[in-house]
């Protein structure tokens, strides 16, 4: 690990392997089942397996985010290590995590005024936020400094681009980001939603597509219109879903077919229990770098 430290927290849904090989450090979000509450450890505590089942059964499901003191404790591990520090939230559109961490940053820069620490809102969900994560590492590894750093990510995050759809819109309905009255049409026309992510970090549906088939369909046609260099793309895409590993493979399998450089190329990451908790089974989301997100 370098003189620098970037990290995350396990709603970036990236596996802990792949999170400790590119030497980043996370934290651990908290959800509860039927007022049972778990640690999002990446499914040690619940598989998401029996998560996605306890969802189907109807399980009542919540989330709570990283408190002050778990962020001012993590923070000051690596901080009393010697260690500067960057790390990288949950999109601010969805949860408060960024300024919880924006507060434990304030009271811990007092006890290690020599270190830098800097902490950043990744307007990202899911392995959007992975991939945001990622993409930082391959920049330390180059031999970025972390103000360097900072900066880069602060001026490029917005093109991280999410577009995601749901073939189940029941946990949508109750999580309320679709009325009960058009989620029940919407179940009956078999509308799968296409959504994506804004400039402010939330999540906005954009198109209602009929059939499964036409909405994967329209996903890598997003692709397609907003990657840098459109089919000539060649950077990281990741891909990931909750409990419909088969639809998450269409979709890579029309983007292999689609852009030549990415044969091979695309890695496939489950929704974890932070997100998972929300969408319920049946959501698949990818993710890329290209043009910003405006709106």
């Amino acid at each position: 690990m370098g003189e620098y430290v970037i990290s995350c927290c396990t709603a970036a849904d990236l596996s802990e392997e792949y999170l400790n090989k590119r030497e980043i450090p996370f934290l651990c979000f908290h959800f509860e089942v039927d007022g049972v509450d778990y640690l999002d450890d990446m499914g040690k505590s619940l598989p998401l397996e029996q998560l996605f089942k306890k969802m189907d059964a109807g399980a009542s499901t919540k989330t709570s985010q990283i408190s002050v003191s778990e962020y001012s404790d993590f923070f000051r591990g690596i901080l009393s290590e010697g260690k500067d520090l960057i790390h990288v939230t949950l999109s601010s559109g969805i949860t408060g995590s960024y300024n919880s961490a924006m507060i434990a940053k304030e009271a811990i820069e007092e006890e290690f005024p020599d270190r830098k620490l800097f902490v950043v809102d990744s307007l990202a969900a899911s392995s959007g936020y992975g991939l945001l994560v990622d993409k930082m590492a391959d920049l330390r590894d180059e031999g970025m400094s972390i103000e360097e750093l900072y900066n880069w990510i602060e001026a490029n995050k917005t093109r991280l681009n999410h577009w995601f759809f749901t073939s189940d819109l029941t946990y949508f309905i109750r999580g309320g980001r679709v009325s009960k009255t058009a989620g029940a049409v919407g179940q009956i026309l078999n509308i799968c939603p296409l959504l994506n992510v804004d400039f402010e970090g939330r999540l906005i549906p954009r198109e209602k597509i009929r059939t499964k088939k036409k909405v994967i369909r329209r996903t890598v046609e997003k692709m397609e219109e907003l990657a840098d260099d459109g089919l000539d793309y060649s950077g990281k895409v990741f891909i990931s879903n909750s409990a419909c590993e088969e639809d998450a493979k269409q979709v890579s399998d029309l983007i292999e077919e689609k852009f030549m450089k990415m044969k091979g190329m695309v890695r496939h990451f489950p929704i974890g229990a932070t997100i998972g908790s929300h969408t319920g089974p049946g959501t698949v989301a990818l993710f890329f770098w290209g043009k910003e997100r405006l709106d």
